[in-house]
């Protein structure tokens, strides 16, 4: 089996290909290859596995070169982030939605209809001034957007399901929630000071929080969100129920909740060191996403949310522990 992973160098993407990598079989097949593609080369770690191959360079110029290459199984994780879109139109469009429509046609010029699984996000729910979100967001809850970012991925989700539709792919589009606790330096997510929060304090450095204790987020950790891509990636059109998009399993927990959890894990000190400076613009962002969802459907194919944030936070310490995650 040949995979592909768009993102391959980043945080999720190279995770991602550790796991596929150990597990040594996708979908019941050994892995022969696992491609990273991303303008960056991949951690070390990974080019050092006979199975990598490395694609350095832009998503346009690596779909060009890909195109009609066969592959069984491509994961789709590259993309400009929240806050940039919104900084930046050209960028969200041209990284999110041009790179995703010339990934899609060279893997439809193959003509095998691989597994596509493209990485979406919650934020494709929005306020909408006249229909307010419901309380708790559904397998039935209509994608309403309310950034450029959540816009991107919404169009980008129709695409794949058209592609679908049409038999050049079998797509699943996979809504992930706030990743947490990511490891390394900031990124231009808006949701980034929701790690920072927690990684900064635990590294003895000042962290700044930009919106008010009692926000609620949805999120999940790293290893339930790549558990939850790889499951989606493996299960039957029949498991999902017909629908190519699913909603990652969430926990809800609010700002306050999670420096409890960093206070009692990490103690008074590393409590202190974080400091509330409103950001408008994030807190804008940050209040159009939804922050409780109805898990059965991600349950129904063996998904669970993290049990609380704790366990969360004691997991970041333990990977950290375990050795440096080799990062650019």
């Amino acid at each position: 089996m040949k995979v592909l992973i768009t993102g391959g160098a980043g945080f999720l993407g190279a995770r991602l290909a550790r796991t596929l990598l150990k597990r040594e079989r996708l979908s019941g097949k050994p892995i022969d290859e696992v491609a990273l593609a991303d303008q960056f080369a991949p951690p070390r770690d990974l080019l050092a596995d006979p199975r990598v191959r490395a694609l350095t360079g832009a998503l346009m110029e690596q779909s060009a070169k890909l195109r009609g290459e066969i592959f069984d199984t491509v994961f789709h994780l590259a993309a400009a982030v929240s806050a940039e879109c919104e900084a930046d139109f050209d960028l969200g469009l041209r990284s999110n939605l041009d790179s995703t429509r010339a990934l899609l046609e060279a893997v439809r010029a193959a003509g095998n209809a691989p597994r596509f699984i493209f990485s979406s996000s919650a934020a494709v729910y929005g306020p909408d001034p006249a229909f307010p979100l419901p309380a708790v967001i559904r397998a039935d809850t209509l994608p309403t957007p309310q950034s450029s970012y959540g816009i991107q991925k919404f169009i980008c989700e129709q695409l794949v399901a058209d592609y679908t539709r049409k038999g050049f792919i079998d797509g699943r589009n996979v809504r992930l929630m706030t990743v947490v606790v990511r490891p390394g330096r900031p990124n231009g997510a808006a949701s980034g000071f929701f790690s920072g929060i927690v990684r900064e304090p635990l590294n003895g450095q000042e962290a700044i929080c930009p919106v008010a204790a009692e926000t609620r987020v949805a999120l999940a950790s790293p290893a339930r969100t790549v558990e939850g891509i790889i499951a989606v990636a493996e299960a039957s059109r029949q498991a999902l129920g017909g629908r190519v998009a699913l909603n990652l399993p969430a926990l809800t927990v609010t700002v306050q909740e999670m420096l409890d959890a960093l206070e009692a894990i990490g103690g008074a000190k590393a409590r202190a060191l974080v400091r509330f400076e409103p950001d408008p613009m994030i807190a804008r962002l940050v209040s159009g996403w939804p922050a409780v969802f109805d898990n059965s459907r991600a349950q129904a194919l063996g998904l669970e949310p993290d049990p609380d944030f704790h366990s969360i936070v004691r997991a970041f310490l333990a990977e950290r522990a375990a050795g440096p995650i080799l990062l650019h």
